[in-house]
């Protein structure tokens, strides 16, 4: 089994709802590895921030510096290079590559992983997604939704535990299928998934015993 079907997994999460302050690219345009497990404080502090959030998710696309980051996200760029600068400390991002622009070095920063996986231990509330997704799938409604690419719904099904496991999987793999399609348009779209036990009622033994 793969690390991230062990573990939680952080890929494509963030507050925002437009990225039409960056333009479209394939993406990223860098190198990266696959995974990258978290394992110390540090780390998950710098990540679970909603501000570095966004930047993580931002240096998915592509790479940027202080300056575009802080265009996109409509904050200081004394803000964002203090974000940039815990985010780096932390091993989540590097400089991937440096441009002379008007005589000064500009820094281009990416993502040290697609993926960022999550120490099962980790002091992570368990509900941290469904809760950022609730609040922003409420914006959402009481905004201008468009509503024919939007989806909410909720399943059950009694199966074994083995079964459960290749679900996990599967939806795992469709979140990263999701967090690789091309960048375009104008509005981010978010993709929750979810899986648990419950402990709703159901018939013991096969069907019909």
């Amino acid at each position: 089994m793969s690390a991230t079907a062990q573990s939680g997994l952080v890929d494509k999460w963030s507050g925002i709802t437009d990225h039409t302050g960056m333009a479209d690219h394939k993406h990223p345009d860098y190198e990266l590895e696959d995974t990258l497990p978290l394992k110390a404080a540090n780390q998950y502090k710098a990540l679970f921030d909603e501000t570095r959030l966004q930047v993580v998710d931002l240096l998915l696309e592509r790479a940027a510096t202080i300056k575009e980051l802080s265009d996109a996200l409509s904050r200081p760029k004394g803000t964002i290079g203090h974000h940039v600068s815990v985010l780096e400390e932390a091993g989540l991002i590097h400089v991937v590559r440096t441009k002379m622009v008007r005589a000064i070095q500009a820094k281009y920063y990416g993502r040290t992983a697609r993926t960022f996986v999550l120490d099962q231990e980790a002091s992570i509330p368990p509900d941290h997604f469904f809760a950022a997704a609730a609040s922003e799938y409420t914006a959402a409604i009481d905004g201008s939704i468009d509503v024919d690419a939007t989806l909410s719904t909720l399943r059950y099904a009694r199966i074994p535990a083995e079964r459960a496991i290749e679900w996990k999987q599967r939806l795992i793999d469709l979140t990263l299928e999701f967090s690789s399609e091309e960048r375009g348009g104008a509005t981010t779209y978010g993709l929750l998934v979810g899986l648990y036990p419950t402990d709703r009622p159901g018939f013991g033994g096969g069907a019909g015993e």
